[in-house]
């Protein structure tokens, strides 16, 4: 069976999904939108994407608006992405946070984890002695299929082609027998990461302490420009001043309204 979406059909879609997600879906997604759900339709045995449409809006769990959004997201991130990221946490941040030896980080559209590894990785092998620290890492995501991916810690072979073997060896178990092939995250890593589902576009975030950095990368670019203001300057109140946040480098606040001072590119900092 051959699905066809309507015009109207697909401006109820892309009203709701701007509505709670804050993804900012152009006419010209129509048939982006088409060919990512008809799989869906299909599976389900549903004949209509106005079918599908009641199906979504009316599950008071969400689960299919969030495998809807799965289908039509992108979900690709690496490890060690964007690198200088992870250059600038190791030589200025952590040396401003040597004093108390504390730090708190939000990564906040983590996809399948290996932002939140990457971080945790980062700030373990910068430092003389991990233990006398205290690092923190909250780390959430809209879809629930990333975040399961993303708590099991375990990625295939192929993930670590651009990791030196002696970081992988120490932060990664590699996988026997019917596993071979696979590495799954070592629980020093796993234990300073907690997981949680989170809507970037709820008013406020379960966040009650400032924190030192926020983590929103490659996920703005979604979002429409309104969307993007409001979002920076939510974050803006939950880091603590002189507080960084990373975007994403094909992303700018060059065009919106907000409070933070840029130190380098892509990065931008709360006034002290």
């Amino acid at each position: 069976m051959e699905y066809k979406i309507t015009s109207k059909e697909f401006e109820c879609f892309r009203t709701l999904i701007y509505e709670e997600s804050g993804i900012s879906l152009g006419q010209q997604k129509q048939s982006l939108l088409e060919s990512r759900l008809s799989k869906r339709l299909r599976e389900i045995g549903l004949e209509t994407f106005s079918q599908y449409y009641d199906k979504v809006t009316r599950d008071p769990t969400q689960e299919e608006f969030t495998r809807m959004l799965d289908l039509i997201s992108t979900n690709k991130t690496d490890f060690f992405r964007e690198s200088k990221h992870f250059d600038f946490l190791r030589e200025v941040i952590l040396p401003e946070l040597m004093p108390t030896k504390r730090i708190r980080i939000w990564s906040s559209a983590c996809s399948t984890g290996e932002e939140p590894y990457t971080i945790a990785i980062t700030l373990i092998d910068s430092v003389q002695n991990p233990k006398e620290w205290d690092f923190r890492i909250l780390a959430s995501d809209l879809s629930t299929r990333v975040l399961a991916k993303a708590a099991s810690g375990i990625y295939d072979e192929e993930r670590f082609r651009d990791m030196l073997p002696g970081m992988l060896s120490r932060h990664f178990l590699r996988g026997r027998g019917e596993s071979m092939g696979l590495f799954k995250v070592k629980p020093h890593l796993t234990s300073m990461i907690r997981f949680r589902r989170l809507n970037l576009m709820d008013d406020e975030f379960p966040i009650r302490n400032p924190l030192d950095v926020i983590f929103c990368r490659n996920v703005m670019i979604y979002f429409d420009r309104p969307t993007q203001e409001t979002l920076v300057n939510k974050f803006h109140h939950y880091l603590k001043p002189g507080g960084y946040l990373f975007i994403g480098h094909s992303e700018s606040l060059q065009w919106i309204s907000h409070p933070f001072m840029p130190v380098a590119p892509t990065i931008y900092q709360r006034k002290r």
